[in-house]
């Protein structure tokens, strides 16, 4: 039996796999939805980046994990990517879903797509926190009018140190086995880094035609894809 773990990304806490982690079950599988320090159900606790990666860390060993996959979306992929060479020989597989992904010595506000100081300028605007999106941020993202208003109803402000925080790596992300779901209404190509990744025999890419929330848009699917990754 497969053991997955699921991390979803920014303003987000375990409810946003409510309607995946039926469908690992119904399959024979563990599913153990996930919140981050500082988010949904654990707002208050202080939170870096290596504290989100603990928080990963934790749950496997807690629950004596084995033949654990773990599943990171958007932001989430950072500490996904780090606890994945910390549970050792308990992982089985990495999924990427239209994630960042960890280099060694970067953090997610350094990649920032706009620049890190806009994002910079936003969190410190927010007394420390990322402000979720709001309605019309969603749009062109294949979610229904339903959808985004359960996404904006649960999403919570975001800790701005985990953001911030540089990521920390013993070997090559290359190396794991993975595979990265690019959500194209989200862009057409992954990321530079990504793409280099690819290039592994070990990196597998999945193409989505829907957009960066694909636990709302599209779920069934989506669970479809985890299942295929570990030969179901």
């Amino acid at each position: 039996m497969t053991e997955f773990v699921l991390v979803a990304g920014t303003w987000l806490g375990s409810w946003a796999w409510d309607e995946v982690v039926p469908q690992l079950r119904a399959a024979g599988h563990g599913a153990h939805p996930l919140t981050l320090s500082g988010l949904a159900d654990k707002q208050g606790a202080s939170a870096g980046q290596q504290t989100h990666v603990q928080d990963i860390v934790d749950e496997v060993e807690r629950q004596d994990l084995r033949d654990v996959v773990l599943v990171g979306h958007s932001y989430s992929g950072i500490p996904v990517g780090q606890a994945a060479e910390r549970i050792g020989d308990r992982l089985a597989h990495v999924v990427f879903v239209d994630a960042s992904v960890p280099t060694d010595g970067e953090s997610f506000v350094s990649a920032w797509w706009e620049g890190p100081a806009k994002l910079e300028a936003s969190i410190a605007g927010n007394g420390g926190f990322w402000a979720p999106l709001d309605a019309p941020d969603y749009d062109g993202q294949g979610l229904t009018d339903e959808q985004v208003a359960r996404i904006v109803g649960g999403s919570t402000p975001h800790p701005g140190a985990s953001l911030a925080e540089p990521a920390v790596l013993a070997r090559p992300l290359g190396e794991l086995p993975a595979t990265y779901i690019k959500c194209l209404l989200d862009g057409a190509e992954p990321s530079d880094d990504v793409a280099k990744l690819l290039t592994s025999d070990r990196w597998r890419l999945v193409e989505m035609d829907t957009g960066h929330w694909p636990m709302f848009s599209q779920p069934h699917e989506l669970a479809r894809i985890f299942l295929d990754a570990v030969g179901e």
